[in-house]
């Protein structure tokens, strides 16, 4: 779901070139549900082994990033740890979408309409205890540093990025991770130009969005983008406050500044909502300002070229040649590498 603050938000479009020897933070499920959801066969069905395991999200660590690490950026993955008790509701949330839309694409199926069958099932699909694991291994085996949060994996990106100079930014498609306090946000990282989605191509590009910037533009600061986002909705309050829109909330925000007072001009609004909906702002607030972190040390992996081969070609019959390919093009990047110098990569 997400924090949906677009309109307001300022951006510039970049070209990857632009994140050459960079570090970046990639908000791992943010990027892997990404692949689960876009890396699929006409019908809609995710890609898979010969035993009918789900292998998109496998396809599309691999494919990314060797693009991504040829063209010299340095990605660190963090992965999700326990999700705070208040998310719940969005899991709650997501899990009625899922059986909707499986009732939907049963439907679709049954009269072979393939466009409306891959729009449901990509909503179908989520990240298994062992996904996440094969996934954590593959990065591994890639030369790619992997982090486990202790909570929320945006959070830890995003703590990361403020407080370690080498790291240049967050990767993530949610603008959650801005209220997270991420110094700079980067969206759409990947090289295509254009992304299929149900409604057909649309064309995008690199952007990043840096949160002085946004809070500049906007004339507030980071506590009141807090509290416009919960206004707004989050993923612990997913409807927010009904009637209340990015603009009206922004302009609620800049009139009452302060947190307290902010959502005391809005609490007849509040009460009025079922009690599934009602939300403690104070908690919410409290996660987005004080998320349970923590400061790691990034290590500098090696291409383990057997365990890649051993993962995709004889676990889940990914072809041969084209895995060859992309060992090819790693084996260029560990040269570069060391013609630099470790130090100079990480």
């Amino acid at each position: 779901m997400g924090l949906n603050i677009r309109e307001l938000i300022p951006r510039k479009e970049i070209e990857i070139s632009d994140l050459k020897g960079k570090i970046l933070c990639v908000d791992a499920f943010n990027i892997l549900y990404q692949f689960l959801s876009t890396i699929r066969q006409v019908d809609g069905t995710p890609l898979m082994d010969n035993k009918k395991r789900i292998t998109s999200h496998l396809s599309g660590i691999l494919y990314r990033n060797v693009a991504l690490l040829s063209e010299g950026i340095k990605l660190v993955y963090v992965f999700d740890g326990e999700a705070p008790e208040l998310k719940y509701k969005t899991h709650e949330k997501r899990k009625e979408a899922r059986g909707l839309a499986k009732e939907r694409y049963e439907e679709a199926k049954q009269k072979e309409d393939l466009v409306t069958m891959k729009r449901y099932s990509s909503q179908l699909t989520r990240l298994d205890n062992e996904m996440i694991y094969e996934s954590k291994e593959l990065l591994e085996a890639m030369g790619i540093s992997v982090v486990q949060a202790p909570s929320e994996g945006e959070a830890e990106a995003a703590y990361l990025c403020r407080i370690k100079e080498e790291v240049y930014a967050s990767v993530s498609q949610d603008y959650d991770t801005l209220l997270f306090g991420a110094s700079k946000l980067i969206r759409n990282l990947t090289l295509a130009r254009k992304r299929k989605t149900y409604t057909g191509w649309i064309e995008i590009k690199p952007e990043i969005i840096e949160l002085q910037n946004v809070l500049n533009s906007l004339e507030i600061n980071l506590d009141q983008l807090i509290c416009l986002g919960i206004l707004v909705g989050t993923d612990y309050n997913p409807k927010g406050i009904p009637g209340i829109g990015q603009k009206r909330a922004l302009e609620i925000v800049k009139k009452y500044k302060q947190p307290v007072l902010i959502f005391e001009s809005i609490e007849e609004q509040m009460m009025s909502l079922s009690e599934d909906d009602r939300f403690n702002w104070q908690e919410i607030f409290e996660l987005f300002h004080k998320p349970k972190v923590i400061d790691v040390e990034f290590k500098s992996e090696k291409i383990n070229e057997e365990k890649i081969k051993e993962i995709l070609v004889e676990r889940h019959d990914f072809s041969e040649e084209r895995v060859e390919k992309q060992l090819e093009r790693l084996r260029d990047i560990e040269e570069k590498k060391k013609q630099k110098g470790l130090k100079e990569w990480f």
